[in-house]
């Protein structure tokens, strides 16, 4: 059947097309919004000014009925969990163990407490290459959609409201990219969804255009693509008109203070930024005063060192509460976060604990054995001073080599450049490690459509001294 649809989408019209995401749309929305969903929005809402005592109490009491749940209906925690002294008291966390997503997927068909054909299946994609399948009961998977609209509401989105959208949803057909057409529309919910396979040099500027002529009131997916476009309209000084962006939500992918910088300076708007994962992460939202919460209504957060003693800036442990169909138990998800100081309050109102920064995937690093690990951040910062490059991608295969592909106007892009640039890049990664420097017309975007400045393929080999 599923063969059958997508042959009827590839040969349908430019029209039918929209149609039929439309109405896929209908159908999807019409599950995610039923059941629970508005108790739960309701709920969000009308526990947003609770004090951070009150919170906890929530958080406490979400966290042994999870914990329960995941006894009763897991064989997998039923195994590893049912032995120990009261695990579903919250006090207790640090008694359970930590699990990893390699563990998930050896065991997952223990873990799984329904069939698939009794939920909602959501895939994980992953810097190795190793998917999982997460099944989510359906109220779960509709309580984070609540969470998020939730969160969106707050900047004055609704359902309906003309939305720009950059995910991973490969629509275009060989008829489109003749026509230089890069998106396709849901009339009926005002969303047109913009491809995020073709952010290259050449079409950026239909991109733009079309955005300028179909005036979306919010942006929502993959910063990476609204950079590659605000970029290019910087760089041919093609200029957005104010007033028509009221928000950017980025999803999927870490914000860096140069990515935040540009989309707010070309768009002429705020970017709010929100952290959760298609396997089931907890929430971590942005507020109005442009600071980060955990959503402790959502789930338990870690922060943990390497020895997995607490810390204020480590890698990120969840338990969160709506993963009822595949129980995550202390999951170490590949993130990694910096808390702000305990006794900071925020003014919106919003009394859930503060994040300094949500630094991303560990993954997300070039190892240098002169310096050590050097983070995405860093990484972004090396094009200081530098014109003419598109974008760039790092791979590290090998402790003592890097991989730089480069895309280039070669207009602008000099010499000059080029020495800048790797200059840059050696200041933080020392000049003991090769560096190879490849020129490229296109950096190929992953299979789900995002588009990575880092990839690093051996940090299982990594050992610090």
């Amino acid at each position: 059947m599923a063969q059958l649809q997508d042959k009827l989408y590839k040969y349908a019209p430019h029209f039918l097309q929209n149609s039929l995401v439309s109405i896929y749309n209908i159908l999807a929305y019409r599950g995610r919004n039923s059941g629970k969903y508005h108790e739960f929005l309701k709920h969000y809402k009308a526990n947003k000014n609770l004090s951070l005592q009150e919170l906890k109490a929530i958080q406490s009491k979400k966290y042994t009925a999870f914990i329960k749940y995941a006894i009763t209906n897991s064989k997998y925690y039923s195994n590893t969990l049912s032995k120990l002294d009261s695990p579903e008291n919250i006090e207790n966390i640090r008694l359970l163990p930590i699990v990893n997503k390699e563990l998930i997927r050896q065991n997952i068909s223990d873990i799984y407490t329904i069939k698939k054909s009794e939920g909602s299946v959501a895939k994980t994609g992953g810097t190795t290459g190793k998917s999982l399948e997460v099944v989510y009961l359906l109220d779960d998977s509709r309580e984070r959609h609540a969470i998020l609209d939730y969160f969106r509401h707050n900047f004055g989105y609704r359902l309906g409201k003309k939305t720009a959208w950059f995910s991973g949803k490969n629509l275009l057909t060989p008829k489109d990219i003749r026509k230089n057409r890069f998106w396709k529309t849901d009339y009926i919910y005002n969303v047109r969804y913009y491809s995020t396979f073709h952010i290259h040099s050449k079409y950026l500027k239909y991109y733009i255009e079309n955005l300028i002529t179909f005036k979306p009131e919010y942006f929502v997916g993959f910063p990476s693509t609204m950079y590659e476009i605000a970029k290019y309209g910087m760089h041919y000084n093609i200029v957005f008109p104010a007033g028509i962006i009221k928000a950017i939500f980025p999803t999927a992918e870490t914000i860096t203070t140069e990515i935040r910088t540009v989309l707010e300076t070309y768009f002429k708007t705020k970017v709010y930024n929100q952290y959760a994962s298609s396997e089931g992460s907890p929430f971590i939202i942005e507020c109005e005063q442009g600071n980060l919460h955990l959503e402790l209504q959502s789930g338990v957060f870690e922060v943990l060192d390497n020895q997995d003693n607490p810390c204020t800036n480590g890698r990120l442990v969840v338990t969160p509460f709506n993963t009822k169909g595949t129980p995550l138990i202390r999951y170490d998800i590949g993130d990694q976060i910096e808390l702000d100081e305990p006794t900071a309050v925020c003014p919106c109102g919003n009394n859930n604990p503060l994040v300094k920064h949500i630094l991303g995937r560990i993954s997300d690093y070039i190892y240098s054995e002169e310096k050590g690990k050097i983070n995405l951040g860093n990484i972004s910062n090396c094009l200081k001073g530098v014109k003419g490059v598109i974008r760039f991608q790092i791979q590290q295969h090998h402790i003592n080599a890097l991989l730089v592909l480069l895309e280039k106007d070669d207009k602008t892009f000099t010499n000059k450049d080029q020495d800048v640039f790797l200059k840059n890049l050696k200041d933080r990664v020392g000049n003991r490690i090769k560096i190879t420097l490849k020129f490229t017309d296109n950096i190929p975007v992953e299979k789900s459509g995002k588009y990575r400045l880092i990839k690093n393929t051996i940090k299982d080999e990594i050992v610090e001294q």
